[in-house]
C-alpha cells in the first residue's frame, strides 16, 4: 500500500505539472475533437473482487511483446480460426500442448512477413484444424510457451459481460455498492441537481446561472464530465447490440441493482444513461447542450471528493442530431416494455423529433470551447453524417418516407464509425430493417455500397503479417485506435448478418483476438482478462481508490504514435507506442465510446461462433 501510495502521489504530481502545461491533463483534450478519436443461456455475474482479476506479468515496458508468441490470451472457438504470431526466428514446426502436457496437434509455420507497424518479421501458426474443448499452450523450439488459453464454446461470454458491467462502474450519481461492485465499491459522487447553465448556453428562458437538474447517465472517460456526442453513438451501439441479438441479452444477468426486473440488464443500464440525456434538451426551443462539465478537468480522486461546479455547455448541431437518432432508436425499442416504462417510447420519439428540428433550423452551429473551459471539445468538423444518421433512424422509428429523402441527400459513403462521423450506423440500421422497410428504401444501392466498404475491411486479413483486419494503414493507429479495431469489426458483423458470407465474421474475429494479445505489444487491452492486461489505466475510480487492480472490463485505448500527453514511451512504432502508466491518457484512457463496440462485438461473436 505504501509503495502504490508513493507511486500514485508522484504519478499525481506529474499530471498536476502536465495539467499546467497543457490545459487537458487526465482526460484526453485533443482525443474530444479528433474524429479518428450465451447463446441463450444464462450469465450471473458475482459481485467481483481484486483477487478475481489475473495478475499480469512484469515484463520491463520496454520489451513488452519481443520475443513473444502472441494470442488471443482468453482463446478460440472450436469451430473458428485460430492463429498465433510468431517471430520469424522460430522453428518451422509448432505444436499444441494440453494441460496434461500431452501433445494433441502439431503444424507447420507460415512465411514470414514483416509488420511495419511494429516492425516485426513473423510467421502464423495456423492451428484452426484443431477444434477439442480444453486448456493449451502453444510450443516452438527456441522460444517460450505461448500463455495458456482456452478452446471453449463461450469463449468470450464472461469478457461481455464484464464489458457491460463496466458502465455500471461509470455511472455518475449513484453509490457503487458492494453487493453488485465487491472491492470497487464506491459512494454516490455527481448527483447533478444543481448543474448551472454557463453563459455560451444561456436564453432568454434559461439565462447564465439558472440551475437545472441533470442527474444519472455514465462517466464519458477516465474524467468525470458527461458529453452527448460521445454518450450518442456509445448509446446507439448498446441499444444495437440489443435489437440485432435480443435472446442473448434477455438471458444475461449482469449483478446490477436492477437485475430481475422486466427490463435485459443491457436495456437497464442503457435507460441510466438515457434519461440524463433526456434531462440535457432545452424544453423550449428542442436544442441541446452539448456537455455537462466542470470548468476543468479534477485531480485523481474518486467522485465523491471532486466537488467543483457543473454546468451544461453551448448548443450545437452535432449534439441535437446524434440525441435524435439516439432517441428514435430508443423509442422503438423501449416501445416493447410500455408496461413496465409507461410513456417513454413516447417521449423518446417527441425529444427526437424536437431536436431534429432545432437541427434544421441550425444547421451549422459547431461547438466552439468557451475560454474559461478547458475540459473535452468533441467538436465535429461538419454535420452530413449526423445528418444521414438521424434521418435513417427517424425513417425506421416513423415509417416516414419524407425521413428517408433527408437521408439520400445527406447520404455518403460508409467508413469506419466513430463519434466524429457517423454515417455507417444509418446504413447499419436501415440493413437491420430492410424487411420492414417502406417501397421509396433503396436496400439494394445501400447493401451495394455496404458490401463494398466491408469488402476493403475484410482484405485486409490477407495483406496482414499480423492476420487481422487492424493496421491495413498507419493511420488507423488514432487516438482510441482500439475502438477502430472493434468498430471495424463491428462493421464486419453487420456484413455476415446481411449476407450470410462466414468470412466476414471470420474477419471481425481477428480484430477482436488483436484486442486480447494478437497485436504488436503482446498485452490483452481488456483490464482483468488475460495473462497480461493494463494495471494503470487512467481512469479516476481506478487510479484512486485502494484496489492495486483496476476495475475490470475496460478497453484501454491502444497504441498510437501521437504521444500527446509527453510521457516517456518505449517506441515511437504506430503499434508499439503504447504505455500502461496513469500518465499516458493518449494510449491509457478508457472510454465510453470504446467499450460500447466492445460489448457488441463480444456478443456478436458469442451468437455467431
Amino acid at each position: 500500500m505504501v509503495v502504490k501510495f508513493l507511486r500514485v502521489l508522484c504519478l499525481y504530481l506529474v499530471g498536476v505539472v502536465l495539467s499546467m502545461l497543457l490545459n487537458a491533463c487526465g482526460s484526453g483534450g485533443n482525443s474530444r475533437d479528433t474524429a479518428s478519436s450465451e447463446t441463450g443461456a444464462t450469465s450471473s455475474t458475482p459481485a467481483p473482487t481484486s483477487t478475481n482479476t489475473p495478475t499480469p506479468s512484469s515484463t520491463p515496458a520496454a520489451n513488452i511483446g519481443n520475443g513473444l508468441i502472441k494470442l488471443n490470451q482468453l482463446g478460440f472457438y472450436p469451430n473458428a480460426n485460430k492463429v498465433a504470431v510468431v517471430p520469424a526466428n522460430a522453428t518451422n514446426n509448432f505444436a499444441l500442448f494440453n494441460e496434461n502436457g500431452e501433445q494433441v496437434f502439431q503444424g507447420q509455420l507460415g512465411t514470414v512477413n514483416t509488420w511495419p507497424h511494429s516492425d516485426e518479421s513473423v510467421r502464423l501458426a495456423d492451428f484452426s484444424g484443431f477444434n477439442t474443448a480444453g486448456n493449451y499452450r502453444l510450443r516452438i523450439d527456441g522460444i517460450p510457451d505461448s500463455d495458456t488459453f482456452k478452446i471453449d464454446d463461450n469463449v468470450h461470454r464472461l469478457l461481455n459481460s464484464a464489458a457491460l458491467k463496466a458502465f455500471y462502474y461509470n455511472r455518475a450519481g449513484m453509490a457503487i455498492s458492494a453487493p453488485y461492485a465487491g472491492d470497487w465499491s464506491r459512494t454516490a459522487g455527481h448527483a447533478d441537481t444543481e448543474v448551472k447553465i454557463h453563459a455560451s448556453a444561456a436564453s432568454e428562458l434559461r439565462p447564465t446561472g439558472t440551475r437545472i437538474t441533470s442527474p444519472m447517465g455514465w462517466y464519458d472517460a477516465g474524467d468525470y464530465n458527461k458529453y452527448i456526442v460521445n454518450s450518442g453513438i456509445s448509446t446507439y451501439t448498446l441499444l444495437a447490440a440489443y435489437e440485432h441479438y435480443p435472446d442473448y441479452y434477455r438471458t444475461q444477468n449482469n449483478n446490477i441493482p436492477e437485475s430481475g426486473n422486466p427490463l435485459p440488464d443491457i436495456l437497464d443500464e442503457v435507460l441510466w444513461n438515457l434519461r440524463w440525456m433526456l434531462t440535457m434538451q432545452d424544453p423550449n426551443d428542442g436544442g441541446v447542450y452539448h456537455k455537462l462539465t466542470t470548468l476543468r478537468f479534477s485531480g485523481q480522486v474518486l467522485p465523491q471528493d471532486a466537488d467543483a461546479q457543473r454546468y451544461v455547455v453551448q448548443k450545437s448541431t452535432a449534439a441535437a442530431l446524434n440525441f435524435a437518432a439516439v432517441m428514435a432508436v430508443a423509442s422503438r425499442i423501449f416501445s416493447e416494455f410500455e408496461t413496465h416504462l409507461p410513456g417513454l417510447s413516447e417521449q423518446c420519439r417527441t425529444a427526437a423529433l424536437n431536436a431534429w428540428q432545432w437541427a434544421k433550423n441550425n444547421p451549422e452551429v459547431a461547438y466552439r470551447q468557451p475560454s474559461d473551459v478547458f475540459t473535452g471539445e468533441y467538436a465535429s468538423a461538419g454535420y452530413r453524417d449526423e445528418f444521414a444518421w438521424a434521418a435513417a433512424e427517424l425513417y425506421i422509428t416513423l415509417n416516414d418516407d419524407s425521413y428517408y429523402q433527408q437521408f439520400t441527400q445527406y447520404r455518403a459513403e460508409p467508413s469506419v464509425p466513430s463519434w466524429g462521423y457517423t454515417v455507417a450506423l444509418g446504413y447499419m440500421s436501415l440493413l437491420h430493417h430492410a424487411q420492414r422497410l417502406s417501397g421509396v428504401a433503396d436496400i439494394a444501392s445501400i447493401r451495394t455500397s455496404f458490401l463494398s466498404f466491408a469488402d476493403d475491411l475484410r482484405n485486409g486479413v490477407n495483406s496482414s503479417a499480423f492476420g487481422i483486419v487492424m493496421g491495413r494503414e498507419a493511420s488507423e493507429f488514432v487516438w482510441g485506435s482500439n475502438a477502430v479495431a472493434l468498430n471495424q469489426s463491428m462493421m464486419l458483423i453487420q456484413a455476415f448478418r446481411d449476407s450470410g458470407e462466414r468470412s466476414y465474421a471470420d474477419a471481425a474475429l481477428t480484430n477482436m483476438d488483436y484486442i486480447l494479445g494478437r497485436n504488436g505489444v503482446g498485452i490483452s487491452f481488456v483490464t482483468g482478462f488475460g495473462t497480461r492486461s493494463p494495471l494503470a489505466i487512467h481512469h479516476r475510480p481506478s487510479a484512486a481508490d485502494s484496489v492495486a487492480a483496476p476495475i475490470p472490463g475496460f478497453v484501454a485505448g491502444g497504441p498510437q504514435p501521437g504521444q500527446q500527453d509527453g510521457c516517456s514511451y518505449p517506441s515511437a512504432l504506430p503499434a508499439k507506442s503504447y504505455l500502461d502508466d496513469w500518465c499516458s491518457y493518449s494510449t491509457n484512457e478508457i472510454a465510453i465510446n470504446w467499450n460500447a463496440p466492445l460489448v457488441y462485438v463480444s456478443g456478436a461473436l458469442e451468437v455467431i461462433f
